[in-house]
């Protein structure tokens, strides 16, 4: 169970074959398609943590913002580049569990490490993209 053992909305992130195994282990028989029909009947549904909380901003963000834009249009005005970089989120580089999925052939999945504590020698890429603002193209898309 998650959640405030106060409140009457605990929560679990058990699956529904370990719900109905639980369930059977106290003496209610039941399969994990039923759990999962009883939970969808109830209202419930699978979900991800929707980013909803923006949190403080900066008291100078428009500001800070608002230099940008004009130096930008300053040097696209002169003829010169003008590009944005987009960095995404850091990877561990190395045999590590990912979320995604490739077709390999069957019983033969990638192999990775047990444990993901980060490697110091590969350390992490850094995947990011650049694009020319003036040109309205992207110039490239790298890892470091």
């Amino acid at each position: 169970m998650r959640g405030d053992p106060m409140s009457p909305l605990p929560w679990t992130t058990k699956s529904t074959r370990n719900l109905a195994a639980e369930l059977t282990r106290q003496g209610h028989r039941v399969c994990a398609d039923t759990v999962g029909d009883l939970l969808r009947e109830e209202g419930f549904s699978l979900q991800i943590n929707a980013k909803t909380i923006e949190g403080a901003q900066h008291p100078d963000r428009d500001a800070q913002f608002g230099y940008i834009n004009e130096q930008s249009r300053q040097y696209r005005d002169a003829g010169e580049p003008v590009i944005s970089v987009d960095t995404k989120k850091k990877e561990l580089v190395g045999q590590f569990k990912n979320a995604g999925r490739q077709w390999h052939p069957a019983g033969r999945p990638e192999r990775g490490n047990v444990h993901d504590f980060a490697d110091p020698q590969p350390g992490k890429a850094v995947p990011y993209g650049i694009y020319d603002i003036a040109a309205k193209n992207r110039v490239g898309q790298r890892g470091l």
